[in-house]
């Protein structure tokens, strides 16, 4: 089964974070080329593929081998190497990859310090190449780097076939084996780069709001307010954020904005209301205000 994707793997040298983003006219993607494991690598599997090579790959990382000799060995032994494209790098970023000579042209990878890019059955030589310089170029944390590299391949021409799935996985650079910073797909979209960025956004908001829930857990409620606001901000037409952001600002006193935020979020969703008066004071303490004021 012939597979066009283009995908990157790589680490940051900063934080310790693995991850792999990819993109492909094929159903599902995620499940089946990315696999990163905290603290150990990050693999993408592709062409003709085997998605065994992720888990192989990852267990002989994790048993100490770099990545160049997880992956030869692996290659080595496969009937079907020459149809396999296979990206590693572990964490000490080292990267390996591999293109069996028999991928579908347009193929080929590029690695540099701390990634490695791969693409086949592309509609341009300059895909791979064009990600590679969109990751180096790059700015901010590795998930959008990540994503800047998906950019470029697409406007080089992206997968011959078009676009369907899409998917981004990026692991801290410590802690327990199955922590994830972003774990996002797109299964199946006429634009899954543009939906993968607004889940980026959203999955970006529900951690500020997940923030937020921490600190009023503390009872540190201005803090929790802030972090509910920015929240807002970045998906500002999610009802949950948005009442909760309501919440906030009439904890800091601003009543007027808390109504106009909370009202709007029942118009999306009735159940606001009835959740409201569910509200103990420890958990809101603006709750009891809000409640009075809306009548």
């Amino acid at each position: 089964m012939r597979r066009g994707t283009y995908s990157i793997v790589a680490h940051d040298a900063d934080t310790g974070e693995l991850g792999v983003a990819v993109q492909s006219h094929w159903f599902a993607v995620g499940p089946v080329v990315p696999w990163v494991q905290t603290g150990v690598g990050a693999v993408c599997t592709q062409s003709v593929i085997d998605p065994g090579y992720g888990p192989r790959v990852l267990e002989l990382l994790q048993d100490g081998a770099a990545a160049a000799a997880a992956l030869e060995g692996l290659v080595a032994t496969d009937a079907l190497a020459r149809y396999r494209q296979v990206g590693v790098v572990d964490a000490g970023g080292r990267v390996a990859a591999h293109t069996g000579a028999a991928c579908i042209a347009y193929a080929g990878h590029t690695c540099g310090a701390g990634f490695g890019a791969l693409a086949n059955m592309m509609a341009s030589p300059e895909v791979w190449r064009a990600m590679a310089r969109a990751f180096e170029t790059a700015v901010g944390p590795l998930s959008r780097r990540l994503l800047a590299a998906l950019q470029a391949a697409e406007a080089h021409g992206g997968d011959v076939r078009g676009r369907q799935s899409a998917a981004l996985v990026v692991a801290p650079g410590s802690g327990e084996a199955w922590r994830r910073r972003v774990d996002l797909r797109v299964d199946d979209d006429p634009e899954p780069l543009a939906e993968l960025e607004r889940l980026h956004d959203l999955a970006d908001a529900y951690e500020l709001a997940t923030q937020g829930d921490e600190l009023a857990g503390q009872g540190r409620h201005d803090e929790a307010g802030d972090r509910y606001r920015r929240a807002a901000a970045l998906a500002p037409d999610n009802h949950e954020l948005l009442f909760w952001a309501g919440l906030a600002a009439a904890q800091s006193g601003d009543m007027p904005t808390a109504l106009r935020r909370v009202r709007r979020a029942i118009e999306l969703h009735p159940g606001w209301r009835d959740l409201l008066e569910r509200l103990e004071p420890d958990i809101a303490p603006a709750a009891r205000a809000v409640r009075d004021a809306l009548g």
